[in-house]
């Protein structure tokens, strides 16, 4: 008996004309649904030239963020605006020093906050909610417990009370930030431990002898990264936000350092004396790097969602 289509596909393979077909795994997935959302894709290389301007941004300019140009102090709401031929870009502010330089300063620091943030939520609490979900028993219900007790203090009342006992510096807002930023991401790690637990891969590797810690780190932990990297994303404009506040307050990042949050405040008190680029600068980038992350965050969520695979 012949089979024509059989003969087809063994002339095609002689003649080295079929390829073989390469599957994807669910990395590979994900990253092309990721590229495939426009707004997620925009805002990546939004962050992305957020970061080059911090990084680099200081190089553009001869002005640094403490130096004060005494020419432009005679009157800031008319000599203090704008200029390229005073190399200025962003103006001065109330005291003369350039807003270019400082928001490029502010910058680095509210990304550094936001970023430190989130690395210790993520590492902290993932740890903390997969090894209470995979141990279980009283192990999951003590542990837990301190969790719901840390949740139930006023988060803004404990970091307001360390920065005012304590020194006003960087390292005691990531200090505060901390202490508390965790606790969400433990609970999330912590259902889906659940979740995964039980699985077949899980009670292969019981079986066959392999210690909890190293379950928890091989197994546990790289089947969280899909829910853990979309939170860090959601969390680190949170962390922004939360430093922004609190330096708007005037209990944050102290001078001659500066944040989003300070600048603001201090552009929001000069509006008064007709100097709105000192709002308008650092508020556009506080306002942008948030939607772009808030738009990353969202697409990732999509991409790494398994119903959606």
């Amino acid at each position: 008996m012949v089979f024509p289509r059989r003969a087809t596909v063994e002339a095609l393979e002689q003649a080295g004309t079929m390829e073989a077909v390469q599957g994807r795994s669910l990395w590979d997935d994900a990253r092309a649904r990721f590229f495939r959302n426009k707004a997620a894709v925009a805002s990546l290389v939004v962050l992305a030239a957020v970061v080059i301007f911090a990084s680099f941004g200081q190089l553009l300019t001869p002005w640094s963020n403490e130096e004060i140009d005494w020419n432009m102090l005679g009157s800031v709401a008319q000599l203090g605006a704008p200029s390229i031929e005073n190399r200025h870009y962003f103006g001065v502010d109330e005291t003369g020093r350039d807003l270019y330089a400082r928001t490029v300063q502010g910058t680095r620091i509210s990304l550094m906050v936001g970023i430190v943030g989130a690395l210790i939520s993520v590492i902290v609490g993932t740890a903390w909610g997969a090894t209470a979900g995979y141990i279980g028993g009283r192990t999951d219900q003590v542990m837990m417990r301190i969790v719901d007790l840390m949740m139930s203090i006023p988060y803004m009342f404990v970091l307001i009370l360390l920065l005012v006992v304590f020194e006003r510096s960087i390292l005691m807002l990531f200090i505060g930030i901390g202490l508390i930023s965790w606790l969400d991401m433990a609970r999330i790690a912590r259902g889906q431990t659940l979740s995964i637990k039980n699985k077949e891969f899980v009670e292969a590797a019981q079986a066959m002898g392999v210690k909890t810690s190293t379950i928890i780190i091989r197994h546990i932990v790289p089947n969280l990264l899909g829910v853990v990297i979309v939170y860090a994303t959601l969390l680190v404009p949170s962390m922004i936000i939360f430093e922004s506040f609190i330096s708007f307050l005037g209990l944050g990042v102290q001078e001659p350092s500066t944040s989003w949050g300070a600048l603001i405040a201090a552009g929001a008190d000069q509006m008064r004396n007709g100097t709105p680029w000192m709002l308008g600068f650092p508020l556009a980038f506080f306002v942008v790097t948030l939607f772009a992350l808030f738009f990353l965050g969202d697409g990732l969520r999509d991409a790494l969602d398994p119903k959606d695979r």
